[in-house]
Parts: structure tokens; C-alpha cells; sequence
């Protein structure tokens, strides 16, 4: 009987493991529901990851197992490249000279936020690299596990940023005379049976092929690309229906606070203070690009002030949703060249900054 159990290619998770998924399974959702029944920043994933951190942080051992941790990554890399469409391509050309500032913007913020938490606070170079990108929190949190940084820092500093920027926007928006409104239905379209099969088949099958090749976060990339051509090229239309997608980003809320098991309070106090350190100098260089734009193009000053907003795309679209003056398509062009510039050069930047581990997904 020893024998055969040995040879097993896997072994079965103990009780223990499986009492603490099915609680980090409880707590992630209602967290998740709870931030969004009241209508707090970040709703889905900053209440799941809350909840599961401050659970984590009064020492419950939470933890979502792999084959959960992949299913998660898969579907919020679909869902993130269902936001490519022609249309969008299209947009992203028209505006060379905003984007082109946008891209040297999105590099001076990443790097004066790491030059400061490097010296001000000794954060290690991958570390405050990490931690400095802005948006792109769930990109940044895999790459973060697979390189050995700060994770819960970099945590705190990504999802700080987020929560000031959506509560400060609206305010920002006010004052420069956009006044507020109620947020209008969002309907987004569900794919065909025909379609969601071909996406997740070739989702997958692209991240497998990243896998081959040890690329970083494979199975969220590898899911992004694919679902991005099928998106890009229009042979798909629509994407995951609204409670999946809401399934991944409960998830990916879960899987960082999970990672707050065993961190002190003195340690989360100290992050908070880096957090507000950098996201100090982020606003600062954003705020240099966003004066430019506005002087020198006819483009309103609330929309530069969303599509140049160093946060993460999620918390931006909330942002649009609850006002009725912003572009969508000047901002969601912008932001979407955002989070390629950070999704491009994130990975082979922090390759001469760190090592490579065990991806997490393994």
C-alpha cells in the first residue's frame, strides 16, 4: 500500500487544506458582495481581498488551492482581452501624440515611485519596481509571487493606489466643473455557446504555449492574448457573462489577500506609509503630463484627467460608469495602451531586476 501511494503522481490535499480553501471560499465572496451592496471602491476584488487579508492578518492559515489559482488567472485574462475590439484598435491610432505622452508618463511614474521607495523607504529594485507600475494590480501580483518580491507591500502600495484614486476622481472631475451623475445600466454582451468554446479552447491553448516557454504569469497572458485576437481580428463578439467575470475578480481578490497569512500590523502600517509616499509622486508626474495635454491639444481636461489617472483600468471604468461627460473612447483607448505598455515592459524589466521562482501557477 506504501508502494502505490508513493507512486502516485499527486497527492491528495489534507484536511486541513481543504478546510482552509472552503473558508477562504466563504469569506472572498462575501467580502466581495459586501464592498459591492455598498457601493465602496474597487467593489468584487478589493472586498474579497480585504476580507481574506484581515482574516489572514488575524492569523486564519487562507489559501486557494492551484487548480483553483489557474481557473482564476484564465478567466480574468479572458475577460481582460475581451476589452480589445476593431473599434478600440482603431481609436488607439488616432491619437499618437496623447498616447505617445502617455507611454513616457506611465514610465517616468513607474520609476520616480521606485527611485522613492527605494531610497525613502530601502525597498528592494523588483520590489519597488513592482510597486511603482501603475495599475495592472493583477499582472503585477503573479509576477511578484514568481520573482520572490514584497508581495504584501506591493499589495498595499498597488491597491492603496487604486481606493484613492476612485473615491479622489469624482472630486477631481467636480471641480473642474464635470458635475457627477448616476451611473448609467451597463450592459455587457454574452458570447455565443459557439463562441465562449472557442475562446476558452484558444485561451488555453495559448497559454500552455507560454508555459512551454516559461513566460511570466502564463496561464493570465497566455488567456489575454488569446482571447485579445479572437476579440481584435472580430471573429468573436461579446464576452464571459457578468457573474464569471465577477467569479475571476472575487478570485484574484481572494489570492492576494491570502497572501497576507502571517504579516504583522507593524508591517501592514509600514507599507501603508510607502503607499502614500509613492502614490504622492505618481500624482505628481501625472499631474506634469496631464498640465501639458491640456495646454496643447483641444482635449477636455476631465477626460486627460481619467485617461492619464495612474491607476488600475477596472477602478477607471467605475470612474467613467459615474460620470456622463468623460470620452469612453479617448479614455478607454488610453487606458488600454496603458496596460499594454505595463503588460509589455513589465516582464522583461523585472528580469534583470530579480530571479525567477517557481511559477505560481506550478
Amino acid at each position: 500500500m506504501k508502494q502505490i501511494t508513493a507512486s502516485l503522481p499527486f497527492e491528495l490535499p489534507s484536511r486541513a487544506k481543504i478546510l482552509s480553501t472552503v473558508e477562504t471560499l466563504v469569506i472572498g465572496p462575501a467580502g466581495g458582495l459586501a464592498f459591492l451592496l455598498a457601493g465602496l471602491p474597487g467593489g468584487l476584488i478589493s472586498g474579497s481581498m480585504i476580507a481574506v487579508g484581515i482574516a489572514a492578518i488575524a492569523g486564519r492559515q487562507l489559501t486557494l488551492p492551484p487548480i483553483l489559482t489557474q481557473t482564476v488567472l484564465v478567466l480574468l485574462g479572458i475577460s481582460l482581452g475581451s476589452v480589445v475590439s476593431r473599434h478600440l484598435l482603431q481609436q488607439v491610432g488616432a491619437y499618437p501624440l496623447t498616447i505617445g505622452l502617455l507611454a513616457l508618463a506611465t514610465f517616468c511614474s513607474t520609476f520616480g515611485s521606485s527611485y522613492y521607495l527605494q531610497c525613502v523607504h530601502g525597498w528592494d529594485r523588483t520590489s519597488a519596481f513592482l510597486a511603482g507600475s501603475p495599475g495592472a494590480l493583477s499582472q503585477i501580483t503573479i509576477l511578484a509571487v514568481e520573482r520572490g518580491a514584497d508581495l504584501p507591500g506591493i499589495a498595499v502600495v498597488q491597491t492603496m493606489r487604486v481606493i484613492i484614486l476612485t473615491a479622489a476622481l469624482p472630486m477631481v472631475l467636480a471641480f473642474a466643473g464635470v458635475a457627477p451623475s448616476v451611473a448609467p445600466s451597463l450592459t455587457t454582451t454574452i458570447a455565443s455557446p459557439l463562441d465562449l468554446v472557442e475562446l476558452v479552447a484558444a485561451s488555453l491553448a495559448a497559454a500552455l504555449l507560454l508555459r512551454l516557454i516559461r513566460f511570466p504569469a502564463s496561464w493570465m497572458f497566455g488567456a489575454m492574448i488569446g482571447s485579445s485576437v479572437l476579440h481584435g481580428a472580430g471573429w468573436v463578439e461579446g464576452g464571459l457573462p457578468d457573474w464569471v467575470r465577477g467569479v475571476a475578480l472575487v478570485g484574484i481578490g481572494a489570492l492576494i489577500g491570502s497572501r497576507f497569512a502571517r504579516m504583522r500590523i507593524k508591517t501592514l502600517a509600514g507599507h501603508i506609509n510607502a503607499a502614500l509616499g509613492s502614490f504622492t509622486v505618481a500624482i505628481a508626474v501625472s499631474a506634469i503630463f496631464v498640465g501639458i495635454v491640456a495646454l496643447t491639444t483641444q482635449v477636455k481636461f476631465s477626460d486627460v484627467v481619467v485617461a492619464y489617472a495612474p491607476g488600475a483600468m477596472d477602478a477607471m471604468l467605475v470612474a467613467l460608469a459615474l460620470t456622463l461627460h468623460i470620452d469612453p473612447i479617448f479614455v478607454g483607448a488610453h487606458h488600454l495602451s496603458r496596460f499594454v505598455f505595463v503588460t509589455i515592459a513589465t516582464p522583461g524589466i523585472v528580469h534583470l531586476f530579480g530571479r525567477t521562482q517557481d511559477d505560481v501557477d506550478d
